[in-house]
């Protein structure tokens, strides 16, 4: 059963009694199944937000599916955020915030974007899917029509980036990737979800709410199935006040020897981490009486 929890991260967002009818044990042992892996989870490390949002369709004026320019006059109406999600990773609540039937008529999500805002400023590192194009841009879009002041910095993970730059997937769609891993899947919608939203409808806004919380759930399976190939992750030992190596990647100090790392003049021990990332030392192990007789190659 742990096993299963550690391939299932979002069974610790689950409430106790529906997992004991999942798993068919007592409520009891789900306890204390999600007392131990919270054990092991370093104490220290940064806050981690995953993060998504879902704002409205922009409606225009066109005369063609294909290529279009819209200038001002032909917008009927703007785009604004109808819901966001977020939860810290490894977290056992699911954060949220959509807007009420008043709010989408008048196209008002002051209020939700200024809850989100808060969140944001406790956070330490930003997980998004297309994050970097979509979600930051159109959070800080928000906020400043609002007159609302930037958040504290914080690092950001883009999934959508890592998966081009890391794999080869055929398609770096979340959903996708959330079934060829075999951690979930996206809701299903179509357009209409959309439009009743705009319209106000509450059954289409708390639909959206739902929708957006499941791909939150689906984002933290994804992001930690595709952890330990980021090359670029933020080294979350910076952040702890540890007095032994840890993993950069994920903070825990169970590392294993894993050969050695070379660049054109240095060599560095290199470990691997229970979690799957390798790391490296900071202190060149090369001799320095033989660095002197070292010759690179020139740069062209």
């Amino acid at each position: 059963m742990l096993v299963e929890f550690r391939e299932r991260n979002y069974n610790m967002s689950m409430g106790k009694g529906k997992l004991s009818r999942i798993y068919n044990v007592s409520p009891e042992l789900i306890k204390e199944v999600k007392k131990e892996i919270r054990s092991k989870i370093p104490k220290d490390l940064p806050k981690i937000l995953v993060l998504d949002i879902e704002t409205a369709p922009l409606e225009s004026y066109a005369w063609s599916q294909w290529k279009q320019n819209l200038y001002d006059d032909q917008i009927i109406s703007n785009w604004f955020m109808l819901t966001w999600s977020a939860k810290w990773l490894f977290g056992d609540k699911v954060h949220s915030g959509r807007l009420t039937p008043k709010e989408a008529l008048a196209e008002d999500d002051f209020r939700i974007v200024g809850d989100l805002r808060e969140l944001l400023e406790q956070a330490d590192v930003v997980i998004a899917h297309n994050g970097k194009r979509f979600d930051i841009p159109k959070i800080n879009t928000r906020m400043v029509m609002h007159q609302y002041k930037p958040v504290k910095p914080y690092q950001q993970i883009d999934t959508l980036l890592i998966a081009r730059k890391e794999f080869g997937f055929s398609s770096n769609k979340l959903d996708t990737l959330g079934k060829m891993f075999g951690v979930g899947e996206k809701i299903h919608t179509t357009m209409a979800l959309w439009i009743g939203c705009k319209r106000g409808d509450d059954r289409s806004l708390r639909d959206m709410e739902k929708y957006n919380k499941q791909d939150v759930l689906l984002l933290e399976e994804v992001y930690l199935r595709m952890r330990p190939f980021i090359h670029s992750h933020p080294n979350v030992a910076l952040f702890m006040d540890a007095d032994k190596s840890v993993c950069p990647t994920c903070g825990s100090d169970k590392l294993t020897p894993a050969g050695n790392y070379y660049t054109a003049t240095s060599r560095f021990e290199a470990y691997q981490c229970e979690c799957g990332a390798i790391s490296r030392s900071r202190i060149n192990n090369y001799d320095k009486d033989k660095r002197k007789h070292l010759i690179v190659s020139i740069a062209r």
